[in-house]
């Protein structure tokens, strides 16, 4: 079951919840609105081996134009996650409406988790993002069952990791 808006703030003033800078204005009726850090990787091909090649971009005040045909990998700003609830990172309707697709295959944050998030973003148009602007949502769901860590790949990291298959 998802938790509502007011269950996301209990669950923050009782520990189960990490949301770093969190603010009560973001929380919505059933999930929580982060914001993009200021990191980017930018996808330029593979090598010669056919491993994925990504240049790293600091999005500066300016902000920085996503272009179309291009997967990119950003960063929450928030650290976020839970020892009790799994978590489901997705866009903004709003966000999605001006053409940027945001956790198109790997939206489920597992349980155990809490770091900086890294985010699938693919521009349909040209799109200027910016550091610290709200760019998607989490929401947070009760587990069925024992929960138990798997162990940690990606949720060492702090920063947009790319995949480890090689």
């Amino acid at each position: 079951m998802i938790l509502t808006g007011c269950k996301i703030i209990e669950a923050i003033h009782s520990g189960n919840i990490v949301i770093s800078g969190f603010t009560p204005d973001r929380v919505n009726p059933n999930s929580y609105n982060y914001r993009l850090g200021d990191e980017l990787k930018v996808y330029i091909g593979k090598d010669l081996e056919g491993v994925p090649i990504f240049n790293s971009v600091q999005i500066g005040p300016e902000g920085y134009v996503l272009r179309p045909g291009i997967a990119y990998l950003g960063v929450t700003d928030e650290i976020i996650g839970s020892n009790l609830y799994a978590m489901s990172l997705i866009g903004r309707s709003s966000i999605g409406r001006l053409g940027l697709f945001l956790q198109i295959s790997a939206n489920l944050g597992h349980t155990t988790s809490c770091h900086r998030w890294t985010l699938e973003l693919y521009a349909a148009r040209s799109i200027r993002v910016y550091p610290k602007m709200l760019i998607g949502q989490v929401s947070f769901w009760t587990n069925q069952g024992t929960v138990r860590c798997m162990g940690k790949t990606y949720a060492l990291h702090n920063k947009p990791m790319e995949s480890f298959l090689r």
